[in-house]
């Protein structure tokens, strides 16, 4: 694979400078990196992509560098990075270009201020208007991945439990299993609390709503879980969400302005119309699944068999 030389240093510092612009002017329904263009990452190097510490961005991460990779650039993926907050120090300072991220949990982690029930389009407008100067948020995908609340079936028969709502009935503290960033989020124990009126004590599992969160369901060491819609299951119930306390968690990339072309933003945006959540969802079960595909392996199938521009 040969390398290609990145022509656009000049271009990507005005185009950082536009989308600063654009965002203060409101212009912010568009994809921001919509015009033609060639080039790799930084100048002189491959474009760099980080992926937090769970498997589905993993699988994001390798889907984007498969479809660069045809497409002639130079790629480097640093897997497992972390949690978002570090991750996205490593985008602000400039150890990787790219990162894949869903827009209502990024808008809310900048402090965006956003209604229970917002629709996409808004949660979208909402965080170009949040990021940090330099960083952009590219193109949606068409998959969604969103926090959920799950129990096992079991739990849903004996307490009479459909939605998130139900749970203030249960007569019992309920144990609420997911990643320890949760106890932060809008959606977490706080939110529970002032939306539904339901207390929850976390019990912390750094694996990203993983087998070791489902296995904590299943075990009966925890009572509800937090586990993305497009991760697989078997046997648990996911719970309804009536007050859209989560929001809309569209998958998009987040990259450093002066460090991605053009060119290279457009083949994202290319691959991105294909990745739907039922694709996800099964990338994500060939990956975690009896198989154990690897991310990479899981992506070049899926990259290979889909139309994406050169």
């Amino acid at each position: 694979m040969v390398a290609m030389k990145s022509v656009q240093s000049v271009v990507g510092v005005v185009v950082g400078a536009v989308l600063s612009l654009g965002v203060l002017a409101g212009c912010v329904s568009h994809d921001p990196f919509d015009s033609e263009g060639a080039g790799g990452g930084a100048p002189g190097g491959p474009v760099v992509i980080g992926t937090a510490n769970f498997p589905e961005s993993e699988i994001i991460g390798q889907v984007w560098a498969a479809a660069l990779e045809n497409a002639g650039y130079e790629v480097q993926v640093k897997s497992g990075i972390g949690s978002r907050e570090v991750y996205m120090a490593a985008l602000q300072e400039g150890s990787v270009d790219i990162v894949p991220e869903y827009s209502g949990n990024l808008a809310q982690f900048f402090g965006a201020e956003l209604d229970p029930g917002a629709s996409e389009e808004q949660v979208l407008g909402t965080l170009r208007g949040v990021l940090p100067e330099g960083i952009v948020a590219g193109e949606t995908a068409a998959a969604q991945s969103k926090d959920a609340f799950w129990v096992t079936e079991d739990f849903a028969q004996r307490h009479n439990v459909a939605s998130l709502a139900d749970l203030a009935d249960v007569p019992v503290r309920l144990r609420l299993a997911g990643n320890p960033e949760l106890s932060k989020r809008p959606y977490g124990p706080s939110g529970l609390k002032e939306l539904y009126g339901v207390g929850v004590d976390l019990v912390p599992i750094s694996d990203g709503g993983g087998p070791l969160t489902i296995a904590a369901l299943n075990e009966g060491t925890a009572d509800v879980a937090d586990i993305y819609t497009t991760t697989p299951t078997q046997g648990l119930v996911q719970l309804d969400d009536p007050k859209g306390m989560v929001l809309p968690q569209n998958v998009l990339p987040v990259m450093r302005a002066r460090s991605v072309s053009v060119g290279a933003a457009s083949v994202i945006r290319d691959v991105n119309t294909h990745v739907t959540t039922e694709a996800l969802t099964q990338m994500n079960h060939r990956n975690v699944g009896e198989g154990k595909q690897s991310a990479a392996s899981v992506a070049r199938e899926f990259v290979d068999s889909v139309e994406v521009a050169p």
